[in-house]
């Protein structure tokens, strides 16, 4: 049990590092876009920067209920 536990803690660092990955490239895009008046741009980053913050959460949130499913 313990290393299931283990797995899923790993599991939720690793998507969390991921969402905020995605956010952090969002960021970068909106402010590519901001720079450069490109509205494409700005759009693009402002999804990738909720996509990534959605990501961030579930990750806190749904991953740690995993170690209730099988104990």
């Amino acid at each position: 049990m313990a290393f299931f536990t283990n797995s899923v803690t790993a599991l939720k660092t690793v998507v969390t590092a991921i969402g905020a990955g995605v956010a952090v490239w969002g960021i970068i895009n909106l402010l590519e876009g901001y720079g450069n008046d490109n509205p494409g741009a700005k759009s693009q980053g402002i999804k990738q920067l909720m996509a990534g913050g959605g990501i961030v959460i579930i990750a806190q949130t749904v991953i740690p209920q995993l170690t209730s499913l099988f104990s």
